[in-house]
């Protein structure tokens, strides 16, 4: 094939091959930094694409977990602040028992203190009752009444775990106001040990619960944390790199246009043969 053709000119075909490439480059390279991901879809890298939409699901599931989770935490925190409150209230209730097993106090005194008791049972009743989250409560067994168990989810699997719900009636001084000294002494040795005890075993099961469910928050925090410095590895785009890159093909692309615009006018110098 001559180089000296009117009909097919070698050198802008070639040029404008050049230019067609660092154009298509421009593009990939604005497209990086205009979206700030090396792997923006499928079409920049399939495989590495395909993990990176696995991950943003996984990242999206522990974090609907996480939102979960916060559910149950604020039935815990409720259940925990009942059960404080109930365990003060107790020791007001000992502190008035402890007074009723005197029997050198008249019978005025006794009517008060005996008041005293009943009034404070009723508040400890009240604290159990009033236990709830949403709807929800951990101190009552009946489910019709919002109480049972709590089945939580903690990972983006289905992983699950369970708090058990306690019966609140075992927690309440369902105790009659004590008839004389004798009887307040038997309830401080029988029955009013009995659920001060129950109380303490809730307290502790239900500090527990709420830990776990503290911890299992803050893992899966950090487990996202981890996900997306991991994503971020997989397609981000290295920003300082690619701007040295936009110049460097703005600067080609600027060559290639002049490089055609001169191959362009070679079957032009032809004509300067006939003259």
């Amino acid at each position: 094939m001559s180089f000296n053709s009117v009909n097919t000119n070698r050198q802008a075909v070639f040029a404008l091959q050049t230019l067609n490439s660092t154009s298509a480059a421009l593009s990939g390279v604005q497209k990086r930094v205009s979206t700030g991901f090396r792997v923006a879809d499928a079409r920049d890298d399939g495989g590495a694409f395909a993990v990176a939409q696995a991950v943003r699901s996984d990242i999206s599931g522990v974090t609907a977990v996480n939102e979960q989770l916060g559910g149950v935490k604020g039935v815990l925190q409720t259940t925990f602040a009942s059960l404080s409150t109930v365990s003060d209230t107790m020791k007001q209730v000992r502190a008035t028992l402890t007074r009723l097993a005197d029997g050198a106090i008249d019978t005025t005194q006794r009517a008060q203190y005996n008041e005293q008791y009943v009034q404070l049972s009723a508040q400890i009743a009240s604290f159990i009752d009033d236990a709830k989250y949403n709807g929800k409560t951990l101190l009552s067994t009946a489910t019709a009444a919002g109480g049972g168990d709590i089945v939580g989810i903690r990972n983006e699997d289905g992983g699950t775990f369970t708090v058990s719900a306690t019966d609140g009636a075992l927690l309440k001084v369902d105790l009659a106001a004590p008839a004389d000294a004798a009887a307040a002494i038997t309830y401080l040795n029988g029955g009013f040990s009995t659920i001060d005890s129950a109380i303490s075993t809730a307290l502790n099961k239900f500090g527990a619960s709420m830990q776990y469910v503290e911890n299992q928050i803050n893992y899966n925090a950090k487990k996202v944390d981890a996900l997306n410095d991991g994503l971020g590895a997989l397609v981000d785009a290295d920003l300082a790199k690619e701007s040295s890159n936009l110049q460097a093909l703005q600067t080609r692309q600027q060559l290639g246009i002049q490089t055609l615009s001169l191959a362009n006018q070679g079957p032009q110098v032809l004509l300067s043969l006939f003259r």
